[in-house]
């Protein structure tokens, strides 16, 4: 997110790419045939792209991951995000430039989502600065980041009917906060204190609280302290199923805005929205790279 907080991007690189239809029609046996660098950009002249690619278009190495035209390079000290895109509808237009983000530091913390470890969290730097530099007018900020990945070996909608996420900065360092209802009727409350130095520790975060639902009605909750209502004070991402915002609350008296997001697994798993979301995630099977 911006310093102002008027702008925010994010960027997800994807090998299976979790909410592509074309991986879920293709039966999901094949991962690296369906490989993707998401990008979407919130606020004025904000864009989204997410094309999903066949195994030509992947490359990885121990520091690398290049789907395409986009690539992510750990530089030892950053990670370096060069996008190359084309959006989607409403508006087709090229999303291109350099994101960096520089970790205050590191962490070594993994946290299983379900009790056999099949899905998996490993937040990497939850306090971090961010740097956008986008060829497009006003697309040149710098603000606060976040840098962390999932891995998983059986669909979302599988083992999870819904969840919330959230990664609110504080005066000492970051709280990510997961809340989740699973399929077997348990669920996974946890909130991790991260410091400037990367260490991490559980703490005990206030109740859930629900808020205003999004735009296509996902419900959406998270904590907040006895008589605070968290409220967005930024939209982003409006799905049927899914929807991503900034979101502003009170943990254990500390006013934080950070992002968050929501999850219906449910509605997700209907057969009704792999064909809307295919108008939204192009299929491009084929790829050369030049020094091929």
């Amino acid at each position: 997110m911006s310093t102002c907080g008027t702008k925010a991007v994010s960027v997800i690189g994807f090998i299976g790419s979790v909410f592509s239809p074309w991986f879920a029609w293709s039966g999901r046996g094949d991962p690296a045939n369906h490989c993707c660098v998401n990008v979407a950009t919130y606020g004025p002249g904000g864009r989204f792209a997410m094309t999903d690619r066949g195994r030509q278009a992947l490359r990885t190495s121990a520091d690398t991951l290049q789907v395409g035209p986009s690539a992510m390079h750990w530089n030892g000290r950053e990670l370096v995000i060069d996008l190359n895109e084309i959006s989607g509808l409403p508006i087709i237009s090229r999303v291109q430039g350099q994101i960096t983000i520089t970790p205050h530091a590191l962490t070594a913390v993994e946290l299983p989502l379900t009790p056999d470890g099949a899905h998996i969290w490993r937040p990497f730097a939850p306090s971090s600065d961010i740097r956008v530099d986008l060829a497009a007018k006003g697309w040149q900020w710098s603000g606060h980041g976040y840098f962390d990945a999932n891995f998983g070996t059986r669909p979302l909608e599988d083992d999870f009917k819904f969840w919330t996420w959230g990664r609110y900065p504080t005066k000492v360092g970051a709280t990510c906060i997961y809340d989740a209802t699973r399929r077997d009727g348990t669920t996974l409350e946890t909130a991790i204190a991260f410091d400037h130095d990367g260490q991490a520790s559980i703490v005990s975060a206030p109740p859930r609280v629900a808020f205003e639902r999004s735009g296509w009605r996902v419900k959406r909750e998270t904590r907040a302290d006895p008589g605070v209502t968290p409220k967005q004070v930024l939209g982003m991402l409006d799905a049927p199923f899914y929807a991503r915002s900034a979101v502003q609350t009170q943990l254990n008296g500390e006013v934080v805005t950070g992002v968050h997001e929501a999850l219906d697994l449910d509605r997700y798993a209907s057969p009704l929205i792999k064909p809307i979301l295919a108008f939204r995630v192009p299929r491009r099977r084929k790829w050369t790279f030049q020094d091929a």
